[in-house]
């Protein structure tokens, strides 16, 4: 049976073609729903869909040419996707904890995708890990404000307009609203020491929101996931900063991994959730 997994979380739509092993048969990204389906089924038809998107999303989870939709959120697709192919393989407690435009998380509770009492859980952007009152914290939760795409490249401006000297701004035209995260980071592969300590910033929050969840959940692995885990030298500064905010023999029974599953995860993993509900054996 083949599958089609729908990631509407993000400003374009994704989509992957999967089959049973999970296997990506077919990727594809659109404008919109329609475009992202049309170029993803080119070659085979699916039987069944899954669709990722958050709880806000008005828009209906129908997909042309296909009867059967399972709606899911971003979170648990995540977590599917990491679970079934990714870095928590065969996993049966784990998180992943997505960093990109968004930030929100996926937990897997006795192998089953867990959206608490009200469809909440894994409202990680919303995680109180700074006792500063902000105005941006109100607006878009505390840990969101610092470690998002724009909130990683805002904590840089910040920094440039205080007076501190960063190449990143001549790689960004000299335009402080031109300063993306993903500059930051390749300032920081460049040596650059304004970018080197804006990731650390970003890595010791990533890693106080890990050790967070390792404290609540005690999963046997959180995988961190989104554009951040492109950022690969930040994966160990984040375990060393979890490691600081566990006891020890929580942090020896805990893998931190970085996600490989790329920008596609999430469509992956609701074309994974929709195979399954409609399997009576996963």
């Amino acid at each position: 049976m083949l599958s089609l997994g729908l990631d509407r979380s993000q400003r374009s739509v994704r989509a992957a073609l999967v089959d049973e092993g999970g296997d990506v048969l077919a990727r594809a990204i659109g404008a919109d729903a329609a475009d992202a389906v049309r170029h993803a089924t080119q070659i085979r038809t699916p039987q069944i869909a899954g669709v990722a998107m958050f709880n806000d999303d008005k828009a209906g989870p129908a997909v042309a040419g296909v009867d059967v939709v399972t709606r899911c959120t971003p979170g648990a697709a995540a977590i599917a996707a990491e679970s079934w192919i990714g870095a928590a393989r065969g996993a049966r407690h784990a998180v992943c904890l997505c960093v990109g435009d968004d930030v929100f998380a996926g937990l897997l509770l006795d192998g089953k995708p867990w959206g608490g009492a009200h469809g909440r859980a894994g409202a990680a952007g919303w995680l109180a890990l700074n006792p500063v009152e902000r105005q941006d914290y109100r607006k878009l939760g505390s840990l969101a404000a610092e470690i998002s795409a724009k909130g990683i490249a805002r904590r840089l401006s910040w920094r440039i307009q205080a007076g501190d000297d960063s190449a990143v701004l001549e790689r960004a035209g000299g335009s402080l609203d031109a300063i993306t995260a993903e500059l930051v980071f390749d300032g920081a592969r460049a040596g650059d020491g304004v970018a080197i300590s804006v990731m650390r910033d970003t890595a010791k929050y990533i890693g106080m929101a890990v050790a967070t969840f390792a404290a609540t959940l005690d999963p046997e692995v959180i995988v961190v996931a989104g554009s951040v885990a492109s950022a690969d030298l930040m994966l160990e500064l984040v375990r060393q900063e979890c490691a600081r905010r566990l006891a020890p023999d929580a942090m020896a029974d805990l893998r931190v991994e970085f996600s490989t599953l790329g920008p596609d995860a999430i469509a992956i993993g609701a074309a994974r959730l929709s195979l399954l509900a409609n399997s009576a054996t996963p």
